[in-house]
């Protein structure tokens, strides 16, 4: 899965504090994201987060 940091994911969960959209800061073998909603940044393994998107919006600054 092509995934580039700045893509916004749109998780098949919610984050707590209801949002499903979560920013990539840093990708590779584990994903840092910051959620849309509350700002909250944090760290996932990478086969956590692709079992668990349901659609990837990619940034224009990415080829």
């Amino acid at each position: 899965m092509n995934i580039n940091p700045s893509d916004i994911l749109t998780m098949k969960k919610k984050h707590p504090c209801g949002s499903n959209k979560m920013t990539v800061l840093r990708a590779g073998m584990d994903f840092k994201l910051r959620c849309e909603g509350c700002g909250h940044e944090f760290m996932v393994p990478r086969s956590k987060i692709e079992k668990n998107i349901k659609s990837v919006a990619h940034s224009d600054e990415n080829p």
